[in-house]
């Protein structure tokens, strides 16, 4: 069975007629017909029958035409994707990304991009470290934004764009809620707010406070940065967040104190497949997003961040 032989198939049947349909397709009306004929013979039923001068599918004919217009719409999406893989312009990018990235961050980018390439589409898919690794791996997403950066990945490989200082958060009525900073030891009695297992700022707080000697008794557990910012606000406990993840303001606003002893700090790296090109579109994003970072220091990104807030907000 051909692909041309389902091309003229489905014209006859949208035209009921063989020259019609021949004339629509720009060929001889015995090439069609002798299509048709063929294919007949291979399935081994009719597919027409004669109704005055028209054609008219029989029963079998409907049931494997409906199949063949599904064939060739699929064929044609296929064709589609292909040129629109090999198209910086018209492509989709696929990215993977943290909820702390994708508060501010990420719809910051995205929208810049989109100035220079209007026509290019997106799918966002958030994860935890360990999936985010494993959506690189198995081709899920062909970009992700992670924090930490991994130290060792044989399958993945890409960049640090960006260190981030972690804060400690506080009460607002805590006794050192007015100190311009303060060593991480001076929080060992108190109970802190910290993301939960799995989330990747959870061991860098944890490790943190081991290296000032001292193990963290932990209070209260969540899943967003906003849920953290809020429990602290209200007095649950403490707890460090990342610089762009503060610049949001609320009704429920907890102290910001910098930590000078021991410095506390994340990585954000951009990953993507080892040994494998990336498709033209992502490839295109992904020199944007280098050359993005390289252009914009913490505190603008910071100031992007606060701005996007402000936005949504009124």
């Amino acid at each position: 069975m051909e692909l041309r032989q389902l091309h003229y198939f489905v014209k006859v049947a949208q035209k009921e007629h063989v020259t019609q349909a021949a004339e629509e397709l720009h060929v001889a009306q015995s090439a069609v017909s002798r299509q048709i004929h063929q294919l007949e013979e291979e399935l081994g039923v009719k597919l027409f029958l004669q109704k005055g001068r028209n054609l008219q599918l029989t029963p079998v004919g409907q049931l494997f035409c409906k199949r063949a217009e599904e064939i060739l719409k699929d064929l044609e999406r296929s064709i589609q994707e292909v040129q629109e893989f090999m198209d910086p312009e018209l492509g989709e990018v696929r990215i993977g990304f943290p909820h702390s990235l994708g508060v501010h961050l990420i719809p910051s980018i995205v929208a810049e991009f989109r100035k220079r390439h209007p026509n290019v589409k997106f799918r966002f898919k958030q994860g935890m470290y360990p999936s985010l690794i494993r959506d690189i791996v198995s081709g899920e997403v062909d970009l992700a934004f992670i924090s930490p950066f991994p130290k060792e990945c044989e399958h993945v490989t890409g960049e640090i764009v960006l260190t981030e200082e972690l804060f400690a958060i506080l009460p607002p009525n805590h006794p050192l809620s007015n100190e311009q900073e303060i060593t991480l030891t001076q929080l060992k009695e108190d109970t802190f707010v910290l993301f939960s297992p799995g989330y990747s700022l959870r061991p860098i707080v944890w490790d943190a406070c081991i290296e000032a000697g001292f193990t963290p008794r932990i209070g209260f557990e969540g899943e967003e940065t906003e849920t953290i910012r809020g429990l602290v606000a209200a007095g649950m406990g403490v707890s460090l967040l990342p610089d762009m993840a503060l610049q949001h303001t609320s009704e429920l606003q907890p102290a910001r104190v910098r930590v000078a002893k021991p410095e506390v700090t994340r990585t954000i790296g951009i990953i993507r497949r080892s040994g494998e090109k990336l498709p033209l579109v992502a490839h295109t994003f992904h020199a944007f997003l280098l050359q993005y970072f390289a252009q914009h220091d913490l505190q603008q990104l910071a100031k992007t961040a606060a701005a996007s807030s402000s936005a949504s907000s009124s």
